[in-house]
């Protein structure tokens, strides 16, 4: 498996893991035809061309195809970064991917001291695996997500 900076020709692979891992996550906590309008909106070609030029995006490929990706915003005022998402597909999760990606990301961030991640409250896998990273809450907010109350935990890893 090797981390590397996404290029233009993972585009499709990437929107393939965004899709299928939304899709296996979100099952009965979004409705389907939320997340869809989501994928939709957030993957499509223009979305990913902003996401390679403004923000850092890693991918994890194994066997020659995409398995998972990370996206992280630039590194701001006071060493803080957001953690966009880390996406695998299902059936690599709890190989290290996502901790490499994880890895990566913190040692090309330059500067970086804090990094945040939005995690929906009933995503028991995202959470736990913040958890066991190190992140720690910070706050429990509701918010309108495409007229769907998602109830989001945010939270925080001191690099």
């Amino acid at each position: 498996m090797a981390i590397r900076i996404m290029n233009p020709e993972d585009t499709k692979q990437v929107q393939y893991v965004a899709k299928t891992s939304w899709n296996a996550t979100y099952e009965g906590i979004i409705p389907q035809e939320i997340r869809e309008r989501f994928l939709s909106t957030a993957y499509n070609d223009d979305r990913m061309k902003q996401r390679m030029e403004r923000s850092l995006m890693l991918v994890a490929v194994e066997d020659g195809k995409v398995a998972g990706f990370a996206n992280f915003s630039p590194v701001r005022d006071g060493g803080k970064a957001e953690l966009y998402a880390i996406y695998l597909l299902p059936e690599v999760q709890g190989k290290g991917i996502g901790t490499a990606l994880l890895n990566e990301g913190i040692a090309k961030l330059d500067g970086v001291k804090e990094i945040y991640i939005n995690v929906e409250r009933e995503n028991a896998i995202g959470k736990a695996f913040y958890e066991a990273k190190g992140f720690k809450v910070v706050e429990e907010l509701e918010e309108d997500f495409e007229g769907h109350i998602l109830k989001t935990i945010r939270m925080v890893l001191e690099v």
